[in-house]
Formats: structure tokens, sequence, C-alpha cells
């Protein structure tokens, strides 16, 4: 095993939620493509080790992951290779096959995709985890805080009992020195597929509230849309199908807002591990 973490990755981003069901891998992959469309080469890494659903949203459920002298090649979707995906979903035999593993075997498994994974010259990886603060994040935070990550999209839903539950995950965030780009309100409200009227179905401006509240950047409401939900359920991009469509445009806004705060901040090329300051362990 390499001791290398994330080799040839410049810019690494969290995506994070204190809630399970709040949509977190669908934002993670819109964001994904959104950065693809935008010129960038994109890594997606998916550490939900008991609900690996990456590999499915992209369409590559199946495929097979190769061993090369330098390491595992992540999966392609596509000839032009610029995005490259690892989940373990790609070593399970079919999607009903669990994963039930202890602590220590997870982070085994998790320190092996950042080290031994041929990423090949990745502008932004995108790490998709599980609900919650457990086993998954620490193994994550431990192996790359030496590399200084951009930072953390957080996850929520505009209803308070999700907001409550999202607000650990920012706390989480302080306590592990990861900075938080800001938060996402997914699910809010209903865009129409026929006149693009958009109701609130569950309320609205709960994202936001907490984004005040935790004194962190908001970085929009992605709205339910039947569209998308059909296209992550048969892994077609939607971003390439529907591009005018309102919710394209939120997901846009959102990629745009996360790439002014990190390439217009100056935070330049990836950092060496050398470079890292002093950090408790968890």
């Amino acid at each position: 095993m390499s001791d290398t973490i994330l080799p040839g990755v410049n810019h690494i981003l969290l995506v994070l939620s204190g809630k399970g069901g709040v949509g977190k891998s669908t934002v993670t992959t819109q964001i994904a493509l959104s950065l693809v469309e935008a010129g960038k080469k994109v890594g997606v890494l998916d550490v939900d080790l008991c609900g690996p659903s990456i590999p499915r949203m992209f369409g590559v459920e199946g495929k097979d992951i190769y061993q090369s002298t330098q390491g595992w090649v992540p999966v392609y979707p596509d000839s032009s290779q610029r995005l490259a995906i690892m989940s373990i979903g790609f070593l399970l035999n079919t999607r009903d096959d669990a994963v039930v593993w202890r602590g220590p075997k997870k982070n085994a498994m998790i320190k092996q995709f950042l080290t031994d994974v041929l990423w090949n010259d990745i502008d932004y990886m995108i790490i998709d985890t599980p609900p919650g603060t457990s086993d998954e994040h620490i193994a994550v935070i431990e192996n790359i805080r030496s590399l200084k990550p951009d930072g953390a999209i957080v996850v929520t839903t505009p209803q308070g009992v999700s907001v409550a539950d999202v607000r650990r995950e920012v706390t989480f965030c302080h306590k592990t020195q990861i900075p938080v780009l800001g938060i996402v309100e997914n699910m809010s409200g209903f865009v129409c597929p026929h006149c693009s009227e958009c109701t609130n179905v569950f309320s609205s401006g709960g994202g936001e509230s907490l984004a005040v509240q935790s004194n962190v950047p908001f970085l929009g409401r992605i709205p339910l849309d039947p569209r998308l939900t059909q296209c992550i359920e048969n892994g077609e991009n939607f971003s390439s199908q529907y591009k005018d469509s309102e919710t394209s445009h939120c997901v846009e806004e959102i990629v745009r807002k996360v790439l002014v705060t990190i390439e217009g901040g100056g935070r330049g090329e990836r950092r060496s591990e050398g470079e890292a300051g002093g950090v408790d362990k968890l």
C-alpha cells in the first residue's frame, strides 16, 4: 500500500450531512457533472460503505475495477475520462449485498481508497460520505487533514428536524477544523415539469437560516424535480438532458460559488503533506 494520500489530486471537497435521506449523493453527482461541464477533471470517491449508491447514479453499476502496477484504476463513465469514480459498490457481487463490517475494517478500506487508486491528475476530488459523524468520517478526516482539504459542502432539506441534525455536522466540521464552503438546501420546493412553477412542499428557508445561525455561506437551493429523480434512477446525465431547467441553473450557481471561493480565494494548487499545521488527533 502506498503512503501517499490521494496522489494526483489538486482540490478536495467533502459532501456531508448529519441526516440520511436528504439527497446528499444526488447533490454529489450533480456537482460533479457540473464541474465536468465547467471544464474540470473530477473524481468522486464514495465512502458510504454500507449504502454505496454512487455507481447506480452515474450509470456505471456492475462495472469492474482493474488493478494496474500503479494501483486500482477507477471507473470512467465515458471515453473522455474527465470523470473518475471509485466505490465499494464496484467490489460487491450484487446491489443487494450487505457490507457488515466493524470500524477497523471500514477504516482500512477507506485508507486503501485514499492511497491505492490511480486518480491521474484530478482537479477536484469530491468525497461522498454517509450521514452522521461516525467511523467513515473520522477515517477520512484523519487521512486527509494534512492535505488541507478545501472544505465541506453540507446538505440539508428545509424541515426543522433535518436542519437540527445537520447543525451537528457543521459543529463536526468546526471541531475537526474542516472549512465549511457552504450549506445547500435540497428538495426546496417542487418544480412542475409542465409549467415550471415551484411549490414549497416541505417548507423553505431552513438551510438558509442554518447558514445564518452558523455564520457560514448559503450556497443555494435545489428544488424537487421529477426529471432529476428519473435520471438518477436510470443513471443518466440530468445536466446534459435538461441544461436549461431551473434545477440545472440552481446547481450551476452552487458550483459557481464554490469555484469562486476556492479558485478566486487564491488557494491555488494542492497542498503537500509536509505543509500541514499542527492539529490534534481525533
